[in-house]
């Protein structure tokens, strides 16, 4: 989380003065299995003990449902990696599945729901006896419902963001792993066949969702370092035996339950938001990000959504999810999905008319959304991006019914406004509408008739890590704008 503390009594478990997230991880016991943990055993075998008479059941934090579930797995994988659990620490573990057990999370689903199944798995494995197999049948036939419904046919999460796509992505390996560690005690073998399938399905569309640096995209509520990085990712792949997964070929990756498409032109890869924001009952990830997209060049970011570093129910969140902190356009100062509270959304944008003419030295996508139907005018944004061998231009429209006023109220600034975040590692001069590339190479850009200012802005690759940015911003004039990129 980028935030240390010191966990100095029984109350550093829950205390106030934390955001939940930083508790939520306090709570996890990832850092039993990360890197180097096997140096750590003998810290980690005292702090589950003080875990274990800290925090008695059933009050605070660690004993909620979701950290719960994680500990249960982080636990049982430190074990079994030959680590000696006490029996203090053996019967909380088992006091956990139990409680876990009847406080499933039905209300979230998702990727709650999902924890919640795999660790009744993991300790109905782990453990012998009628409970403990009621745990393991529960834990598979909530799986059994869930991986077809979370798991879209092109083999991504159904939340649309990368981030949480690779947390899934770990789960499905580590039940592929479990099973083969636990094979007598399996009542689902036709589940469990069918688990590397959708493994390599998930990890295509994690390479397709990944810039050159070898790093997730930043849609919806996405952050480096809180998944496996997906080199981690494909070496645990690799561990279990598993096929090598083709990776994104050159020209146009389509990834169609999704919605999000991937071209890659020699020196170019750029990254587009052509999907709703996620499932209609559990948007809770989302960012008001439709028809946003990411650009690499030369195997470096240039153009960056602005990424996520804080959750909770704060302006910053707010800000982080709207509109304007992605590149794509905003009517009226609004956010194309109405985000509030941390994890809410109400009206939301639905995207529409996708067109791909690929017409060899010409590739040109278009797309529109309906987010804005609430306001004024009923406006509907469009986007057409154009590749050639040498740079990308980048046409919006707004239109609304006519007769209709054209300008939307009550959102904040007035005017429609398309956004270009730039990496703040570009060194960026306005005066010349460049920007410095590392290693000698440049990107231009020109805008059309309508107006463009440099603007300051952030950028958030890591929860609690906020870096300067610049955003290039342009007002729509009669409802237009258009903006080229070149590189040399």
């Amino acid at each position: 989380m980028n935030e240390t503390g010191d966990l100095a009594g029984p109350a550093g478990w829950n205390d106030p003065s934390r955001e939940k997230l930083w508790l939520y991880n306090l709570h996890y016991f990832n850092d039993l299995n990360a890197e180097r943990a096997s140096e750590r055993c003998d810290w980690h075998r005292a702090l589950i003990a003080r875990w274990v008479e800290e925090n008695l059941p059933p009050r605070g934090t660690g004993w909620e449902p979701y950290p719960t579930s994680l500990r249960i797995v982080n636990w049982i994988k430190w074990g079994l990696a030959g680590n000696a659990l006490t029996d203090a620490a053996l019967a909380s573990l088992a006091l956990q599945a139990r409680w876990l057990m009847k406080r499933l999370e039905w209300h979230l689903l998702g990727n709650h729901l999902f924890a919640n199944a795999k660790a009744l798995v993991f300790a109905g494995c782990f453990f012998e006896g009628p409970e403990a197999e009621s745990w393991l049948v529960q834990g598979l036939k909530i799986l059994e419902r869930e991986l077809p419904e979370q798991i879209l046919a092109d083999g991504g999460q159904f939340e649309r963001s990368p981030m949480y796509h690779a947390l899934a992505l770990e789960d499905v390996l580590d039940l592929i792993n479990v099973f083969r560690a636990f094979p007598p005690v399996l009542p689902e073998p036709q589940l469990v066949a069918g688990l590397p399938e959708i493994a390599g399905r998930m990890r295509f569309w994690l390479a397709a969702m990944c810039h050159p640096d070898g790093e997730i995209a930043f849609f919806n509520d996405s952050a480096i370092g809180i998944a496996p990085s997906p080199d981690r990712l494909t070496a645990y792949a690799h561990r279990l035996g598993l096929p090598q997964a083709p990776p994104p070929s050159e020209g146009v990756t389509h990834l169609a339950d999704s919605g999000y498409i991937r071209v890659q032109r020699g020196p170019m890869v750029a990254l587009l938001d052509v999907a709703p924001v996620g499932p209609d009952y559990l948007p809770g990830h989302a960012h008001a990000d439709t028809l946003s997209f990411e650009l690499s060049l030369y195997g470096r970011r240039v153009l960056v959504n602005s990424g996520t570093s804080v959750y909770g129910t704060g302006p910053e969140r707010r800000r982080q999810r709207g509109t304007e902190a992605h590149n794509t356009v905003a009517v009226g100062g609004c956010d194309s999905s109405e985000i509030w509270g941390g994890f809410r959304v109400a009206r939301r944008a639905y995207p529409f008319g996708l067109a791909i003419d690929d017409m060899g030295d010409l590739l040109c996508i278009r797309c529109s959304h309906d987010g804005y139907r609430r306001l004024q005018g009923r406006p509907i944004h469009r986007r057409e991006w154009c590749f050639d061998h040498a740079g990308l231009t980048i046409l919006d429209g707004v239109t609304r019914e006519e007769g209709r006023a054209p300008v939307s109220r009550g959102c904040g600034a007035e005017g429609d406004r398309a956004y270009f975040h730039f990496h703040p590692a570009l060194e960026v001069d306005t005066g010349s509408s460049s920007a410095a590339i590392p290693e000698g190479r440049n990107l231009i850009w020109r805008v059309g008739a309508a107006p463009g200012r440099m603007v300051p802005c952030t950028y958030h690759p890591e929860f609690g890590l906020s870096q300067p940015s610049r955003c290039l911003e342009i007002g729509l004039e009669q409802g237009r704008s258009a903006v080229r990129f070149d590189w040399d």
